[in-house]
């Protein structure tokens, strides 16, 4: 029988006759995916499956049902502990019974050397606890509410000695409520990035390789050699899903309770709207609407139309996933960024050398000179470079547009500067270039207003609260210095430029 006669007919079930249907499909411990949606991802190769988009889809259900019957040794996480019980309650049901469960564990042993562990990780790092301890299938429920280095680490522990037994790594979620979670739309880009210059169909894999620290998408499985290393791409797939997909729910009422909720929140639970509008935090920097705005400004331009190069902005990497990103602005339109990893960028000359790569018309280049980025600069400017080393604990000279509030350093303004420009109301809107990263890099700090002014919360605490560096969004600001150029300013009269002459006036 089709899938779609089995939905059909399931449609016309009233909830006590679904219920029977549910109990005799668990009976011996069997669990059977719903038609649609739910059996296309049960049914997935896929080494990563994204699943979910609406609230109501079976996302539960499918990660018990693959543990149950396609897995050995399952692990499902929830961020907070005690989210974890309406899960076991539910693999209660499937069980029948809670026979093989250790509550002070969190391990439900299945027999056959079947089980299933159940972990949390609601603070940075506490992914940590889990480290070694492998497992065939990992199933982040409500993945949008972890954190990406959370999610990446506990998946370097999905592997198996028993032979034929195929890993994967289950995510489940719903569209992101708020700006932490939208790491998500970057990690499945070709599916929820509206942007995407490849969009993928439901349920279609493709191939990625994680190479220098960060995601590269494939055109092949074929393993291939870099570095002197043998890459074995891993498989990456999306299916979405609706209450409309589950006819246990449809006959409940919840599609009347989803239908009630608030815009955005309405189009997120019921329709799986990606697109819709996040919940941003009362002290975010840039509000997401205004990046989204600024980024459906964005058009490709070819060399002739991109008019000269005016700034650049230079953030250098760290170590680990961090990347050395270089900015370019021509006026209010930004070139797509140019990102090297930092394993490519291990020195001064080195990242001078990116930098000068892609530098024209004697644009200034603006380099955060804290850490590592003081090599950089010293080589840049040693070689006749007009460069700018911005130290953002130094001390600012400037106030807001708006109320003359002053920052309590240089960081704070850089950062509130690029919020006025973003601001729908400034005079000369800016194009962004359709990054999900720098999206989501522009939408991560946070401020306050202390006795010394507008604060920005520092890099290490983003990197402390959301496990990466916003290193996409610090280039951005960095190159909307508006500096005048050496050669301008060797031609200007003397009055023009004066001795106290700030870079940041121009803002």
């Amino acid at each position: 029988m089709k899938s779609d006669s089995v939905k059909h007919l399931l449609a016309h079930l009233t909830p006590d006759e679904l219920a029977e249907l549910d109990s005799l499909l668990t009976v011996g411990k069997v669990w059977m995916p719903l038609p649609g949606p739910q059996a296309v991802a049960y049914d997935s190769r896929a080494d990563v499956i994204g699943y979910g988009g609406s609230a109501g889809g079976g996302k539960t259900d499918l990660a018990l049902g693959m543990a149950l019957t396609k897995h050995t040794v399952s692990a499902i996480f929830r961020r907070e502990a005690t989210q974890l019980h309406g899960i076991i309650e539910r693999l209660a049901e499937l069980r029948q019974g809670r026979d093989g469960y250790n509550g002070s564990e969190k391990i439900w042993r299945l027999g056959d050397g079947k089980r299933i562990e159940f972990g949390s990780a609601p603070n940075a790092g506490d992914e940590t606890r889990y480290q070694g301890r492998p497992k065939d299938l990992l199933v982040i429920d409500e993945a949008t509410n972890f954190l990406e280095q959370q999610v990446r680490f506990l998946m370097g522990w999905v592997r198996t000695t028993i032979p034929g037994q195929h890993c994967q790594t289950l995510m489940t979620f719903n569209p992101p409520t708020n700006a932490d979670g939208q790491w998500i739309i970057a990690f499945f880009a070709p599916w929820l990035d509206r942007t995407h210059p490849n969009p993928a169909q439901a349920g279609e894999v493709r191939w990625f390789a994680s190479l220098d620290g960060r995601d590269v998408e494939l055109t092949s499985p074929e393993p291939f050699s870099h570095n002197g290393e043998l890459i074995k791409p891993q498989s990456r797939t999306f299916i979405p899903s609706r209450i409309t997909d589950n006819p246990y729910l449809m006959g409940t009422g919840y599609m009347a309770t989803l239908q009630s909720l608030p815009e955005p929140l309405r189009s997120q639970m019921l329709h799986g709207d990606f697109t819709a509008g996040l919940e941003d935090d009362a002290y975010q920097v840039i509000p997401s609407a205004w990046v989204i705005a600024a980024q459906d400004r964005w058009q490709p331009r070819d060399v002739s139309g991109k008019g000269p190069m005016d700034s650049m902005g230079v953030d250098v990497a760290r170590g680990g996933r961090d990347e050395t990103v270089i900015v370019r602005r021509h006026g209010a339109w930004f070139d797509e960024l140019v990102t090297h990893p930092g394993s490519a960028s291990p020195d001064g000359p080195s990242v001078a050398a990116q930098v000068l790569a892609v530098r024209r018309d004697a644009a200034p280049v603006h380099i955060d000179v804290v850490g590592w980025g003081a090599s950089p600069f010293d080589f840049l400017l040693s070689n006749g470079v007009q460069t700018l080393g911005i130290n953002g604990a130094s001390k600012s000279h400037g106030t807001s547009r708006e109320g003359g509030l002053r920052f309590v350093n240089r960081r704070a303004e850089v950062w509130w500067r690029l919020r006025e420009a973003l601001d729908p109301l400034s005079p000369q809107p800016l194009a962004l270039p359709k990054d999900p990263r720098l999206r989501a890099d522009l939408c991560a700090p946070k401020w306050t207003l202390g006795t010394g002014g507008i604060q920005i919360e520092s890099k290490d605490d983003i990197i402390a609260r959301l496990g990466r560096s916003p290193d996409r969004g610090d280039a951005v600001a960095l190159a909307l210095i508006s500096t005048l150029k050496d050669n301008v300013r060797a031609s200007a009269p003397a009055f023009a430029v004066g001795a106290d002459y700030d870079p940041f006036g121009g803002q």
